[in-house]
């Protein structure tokens, strides 16, 4: 693994990258990772994920009981790879090289990279798109012309940060919180008048399929999206920290904020059926259409600043996943190489895409799976792994960890394979040859058919077939 120099004094580009951080260099309480991760999750477009989870046709009780389940089971799977971090001190993509061999690590990393470059573009986008919104609705324009100009400055926002590295984004990501959660707050009383309880709670019950679907929804939507990028940030922790605090911290970062909005979600669509499917279609319109005009202006901060930091974390993990793939660059070059793709990629979603959110969904379920296969194994890894990663290892391909580790791959490629036979894909026609293996269950229009249940069931064979095949490879690596 190649070594570069340390990081300069706050504020100045970190120059660290896949390299293990030097002891001198680890700093830091686990409780600071609540910060980056509540400024991750406190986006009032958390809300439109309630209203999509009742889209499955289900009570709100079990929509509520879904969302829990989905919002602590998936932070809770982020908060143990995160203590990977403090026990490695390098990148996730980088640790689990000790699962997939330096050399077969090549290709997590490759669907990792890809899925943070898709999602930081995508959240530039809806920076960009919410700004001219509201621009809109306060009679100030909002064409292509103040387009260009929100993406412009959203942009080297994020690109600022991500090139800057940790310890700036670290920071940044404490104040977006603080007045991410004040702002919000304020969203939250203003629009409890739309709330009817009486109707919410009279929404009738629906199928085990509908819940399952809304859990696997919140899941990936919270904790389970940021899995790949989980020890990113528990990197500069010391290796004394805590590890249940590692993993608690994380865990309550990518939880709290979402169990609110997400809840206020449910409330709002389950008061008014026809406000979550305007939510569901344009949450953008659809939230601010509940305001008053006065806050039109501080709603528009709330949501750019909860996708800037969103994206932050997205750029930072990206460059990270791109320097782990291999390219022999720089931390900032590579940062800088994913923010022209994202800048690329945002100007055909804005003035060029048709549809691209339905297609971007599709590419999203599809990466999802092999990454949900990779998490079962990362997870089963460090459960059978006793002691800290060895350092120099990690980047030697004739070390412990060897060049490549065929049954982690080989269990990858099947946790891969049998998670898209089990997942239907309406969002884009170049992705209808998935849920191949629904035929059991009702086919691709059948009761099953939308509960996108390939994606748990490529983490459990993932998690399954690594503690089955290399339980004796890993205790042999580590001398046992």
């Amino acid at each position: 693994m190649t070594e570069t120099a340390p990081a300069g004094p706050q504020g100045r580009v970190e120059t660290n990258g896949i390299n293990v951080i030097a002891e001198g260099e680890r700093k830091g309480r686990p409780r600071d990772l609540f910060w980056p991760w509540t400024a991750a999750s406190i986006s009032v477009f958390g809300i439109s994920y309630g209203a999509f989870a009742l889209s499955y046709g289900i009570s709100l009780g079990q929509a509520a009981l879904a969302s829990v389940v989905g919002i602590v089971g998936a932070g809770l799977l982020a908060g143990l790879v995160a203590t990977a971090g403090k026990r490695g001190s390098a990148p996730t993509l980088v640790l689990s090289r000790a699962a997939f061999g330096v050399e077969g690590n090549r290709v997590p990393s490759a669907v990792s990279w890809l899925l943070t470059v898709g999602w930081e573009t995508v959240l530039t986008s809806l920076a960009a798109l919410a700004t001219a919104t509201v621009f809109r609705e306060l009679g100030w324009g909002g064409g292509d012309v103040t387009l260009a100009i929100a993406l412009a400055v959203v942009v080297v926002l994020i690109v600022t940060g991500g090139v800057i590295g940790f310890d700036l984004i670290m920071r940044v990501q404490t104040w977006i919180t603080g007045i991410g959660v004040a702002l919000t707050a304020v969203y939250l009383v203003l629009v409890l008048d739309r709330i009817d309880l009486g109707a919410a709670t009279a929404l009738p019950s629906g199928t085990t399929a509908g819940v399952v679907g809304a859990i696997v929804l919140v899941a990936t939507a919270t904790g389970l999206g940021w899995i790949n990028a989980a020890a990113d940030y528990s990197r500069y922790l010391p290796r004394g920290a805590s590890t249940f605090g590692v993993a608690a911290w994380t865990t309550a970062g990518l939880s709290v904020a979402n169990l609110v909005l997400i809840g206020l979600g449910l409330l709002l669509a389950g008061s008014d059926p026809a406000l979550g499917e305007a939510i569901g279609a344009d949450p953008i319109g659809a939230l601010a259409s509940l305001l008053p005009t006065w806050f039109l202006v501080p709603f528009v901060v709330v949501v750019v600043l909860g996708l800037v930091g969103g994206a932050l974390l997205d750029i930072y993990s990206s460059g990270l996943s791109l320097l782990a793939l291999g390219l022999p660059v720089s931390r900032p070059v590579a940062a800088g190489i994913d923010g022209l793709l994202m800048v690329l990629g945002s100007i055909y979603v804005l003035f060029f895409g048709e549809d691209f959110f339905g297609q971007f969904q599709g590419f999203l379920i599809t990466l999802g799976v092999p990454i949900s296969a990779w998490a079962g194994i990362m997870l089963a890894d460090l459960l059978l792994r006793r002691g800290d990663y060895d350092d120099a290892a990690l980047g030697d391909r004739t070390g412990r960890y060897g060049a490549v580790r065929w049954p982690a791959l080989g269990v990858m490629v099947l946790g891969t394979a049998v998670g898209w036979g089990l997942v239907t894909n309406t969002y884009a026609g170049w992705l209808s040859w998935q849920g191949y293996l629904m035929g059991p269950f009702g086919g691709k229009e059948g009761e099953w058919a939308f509960a996108a249940v390939g994606v748990p069931v490529a983490l459990a064979i993932g998690f399954v077939g690594y503690l089955v095949l290399q339980r004796g490879a890993v205790a042999r690596s580590e001398g046992r």
